[in-house]
């Protein structure tokens, strides 16, 4: 594609844009965002078609309408999207872009870890003006992005979000975390041997019987898709309440399996500093929203919290996340995190809360197999056992060899009471054990 070609119809358009604004607002009218976009796709074709009228002239042979549809295209995604960035983001195997300026792309597959990408720019100022651009059409207009004001996180429309730095770097840096929402049931993870037969009825019971588990795991080891996986367990007739960062788990956007569901996402200050609403601050206040189900994204902080005081205080069957580097160091990070909040809650305290709140860990693994492509398997479950003064009891009641076939030892029993409410929801662990004997 001739991108300085797009450059210079966008350069074009982008200044009938402010002379239309301007128009408006002499007038006291106001162009929305959507009045935009539509102004300018009439005016990127009447400035493409001025484009090929003069190469006519001039004796320049003419492409065809499919290369002015792209070009039209690309037009349109320099002046409201992200330009070259539009068809990455359109690639549903991709999970996470990472840029350095303008010409450094990585991007990371869903099976292929991370690979390098094309320059998604001719110049890091193209793509600073690019950013800028997408703050100001996902409603961020007052949001500046300068080196004043260095940092930014936007909603892109799809609900993916990006993080965009400069001035405190040598060059801008993009992180782009992509929004791909999918209805991850149990059994087609199970497909994709992420687990055997007899774990997709443990979780299945788990959930149903309101046990409160943490899934654990590394980044990119499919923590989010179990999760969901998961929550589509839960029965139709449930309240959900999700406090998350920003939106991924997405079970607002299924009302067939879940029509009640309250997602709510944190808010960063403006750029004054103000405003911002904490994922502690949401976990708080969904208590209050007479939920089934307390649903937490991700801990990275201080909800660790609100989301074990929840479940201590009786919010049974709620689900939520963690980095961990193995799951016996779940606990270590919740005291982590305990200690960095505003309650700054003694280790202790946080053994003694994460014994009472939790009952299950389940630690997700990923491997890369000979022919490149990660496997994402679960490699362990703790059955959490209560607090002996100086650290949280565990038991292993299930581990995985690293392509996901469980193995018979260490295959601990799960104590009476668990087993006994799993039983009345399909799995017995008794039969499970004399199979595996």
């Amino acid at each position: 594609m001739d991108y300085s070609l797009v450059q210079t119809l966008r350069a074009e358009v982008a200044e009938q844009l402010r002379g239309e604004r301007r128009r408006h607002a002499e007038r006291g009218l106001e162009l929305t965002p959507a009045d935009e976009r539509t102004l300018g796709r009439s005016l990127i074709s009447r400035a493409l078609q001025r484009q090929r009228q003069s190469e006519l002239i001039r004796g320049i042979q003419l492409p065809g309408p499919e290369e002015d549809a792209e070009i039209g295209a690309a037009v349109h995604a320099a002046l409201f999207g992200l330009g070259r960035l539009e068809p990455l983001i359109s690639d549903p195997d991709l999970l996470n872009i990472e840029i350095v300026g303008h010409d450094q792309v990585w991007v990371t597959h869903r099976d292929l870890g991370v690979l390098a990408g094309e320059p998604v720019a001719d110049s890091d100022a193209e793509l600073v003006d690019w950013v800028r651009n997408v703050a100001t059409y996902a409603g961020l207009s007052s949001r500046q992005f300068d080196p004043m004001n260095p940092f930014l996180d936007v909603r892109l429309p799809d609900g993916s979000r990006l993080n965009a730095t400069l001035a405190v770097v040598e060059r801008p840096v993009l992180s782009l975390r992509l929004y791909r929402l999918e209805k991850v049931l149990l059994d087609r993870l199970q497909a994709r041997h992420a687990f055997t037969e007899e774990l997709r009825i443990f979780m299945s019971a788990a959930v149903r019987a309101r046990f409160n588990i943490m899934v654990s795991g590394e980044t990119f080891a499919g923590k989010t898709t179990l999760l969901r996986a998961l929550g589509n367990e839960i029965g139709p007739d449930e309240r959900l309440v999700t406090a998350e960062h920003f939106h991924e788990l997405g079970f607002h956007r299924l009302p067939e399996l879940h029509p009640q569901v309250v997602a709510m996402e944190e808010r960063l200050s403006n750029s004054e500093g103000q405003g911002a609403i904490s994922v502690h601050d949401l976990v708080d206040r969904s208590r209050r929203m007479n939920p089934d189900r307390i649903i937490v994204g991700e801990v990275v902080g201080s909800e660790a919290i609100a989301m074990l005081d929840a479940m201590t205080q009786g919010n049974d069957g709620s689900l939520s996340t963690i980095h961990a580097r193995h799951p016996r160091a779940v606990f270590d990070r919740i005291a982590t995190y305990a200690l960095r909040s505003a309650e700054r809650l003694p280790v202790e305290a946080s053994y003694r809360l994460a014994a009472g709140g939790l009952d299950f860990v389940v630690h997700m693994c990923k491997q890369r197999l000979p022919d490149g492509r990660v496997h994402r398997y679960i490699g362990s479950v703790l059955e959490v056992c209560g607090f002996d003064g100086v650290q949280v009891v565990t038991s292993e009641v299930f581990r995985a060899d690293h392509y996901g076939e469980q193995l018979a030892f260490p295959h601990a029993a799960i104590t009476e009471e668990r087993a006994e409410r799993l039983a009345a929801f399909g799995y017995d662990s008794r039969i499970w054990a004399g199979a595996a004997a």
